[in-house]
């Protein structure tokens, strides 16, 4: 079975059955499964994620990008720096970058306060950490592929009146 093209199918609809897969690849239900399974166990599947417009819920929901500069450590450069990072809950992906800072992370809080407090509560302390630059999200137009509702939540209902 052709596990790359496994790959794409989920990366486009990660919700597919097994049934579906299997028909789209012209194989049975069980080496679909199995393959799937294997992928997994590899880690090469490593989760399954759901896009949330969180601007249409009634939940307090902040996202934030922080630009970290950090100091590589002598015999695991910047691997034990991102994993002390990548522990935090807050934290809900983390890359290390090229350009004017190392990591790139991705954080997601109730509120600008809660990404502030993480910030200087528990990221700059961290040894190796230089300094940061935190980015909020104002607004999302695409997330993971995925075009987000950008209609206005409220119509405008008035005449156009022109001269």
């Amino acid at each position: 079975m052709d596990a790359m093209k496994l790959l794409h199918l989920l990366a486009d609809d990660p919700r597919a059955t097994v049934t579906d897969l299997a028909d789209i690849l012209g194989e049975s239900e069980e080496e679909v499964a199995k393959t799937k399974d294997s992928l997994e166990a590899k880690k090469i599947i490593c989760g399954y994620h759901t896009v949330i417009n969180w601007d249409k819920t009634n939940i307090d929901h902040v996202d934030a990008f922080i630009g970290v500069s950090a100091k590589p450590e002598r015999g695991t450069g910047y691997d034990k720096i991102a994993e002390r990072i990548g522990k935090f809950p807050e934290v809900s992906s983390l890359y290390l970058t090229s350009g004017t800072s190392e990591f790139l992370l991705s954080i997601n809080a109730r509120t600008m306060r809660e990404v502030a407090d993480f910030v200087g509560e528990k990221l700059a302390p961290i040894d190796g950490v230089a300094a940061t630059v935190t980015m909020f999200v104002l607004k999302k137009y695409k997330v993971n592929g995925v075009m987000l509702d950008m209609k206005a939540e409220i119509e405008d209902d008035r005449q156009l009146i022109s001269a």
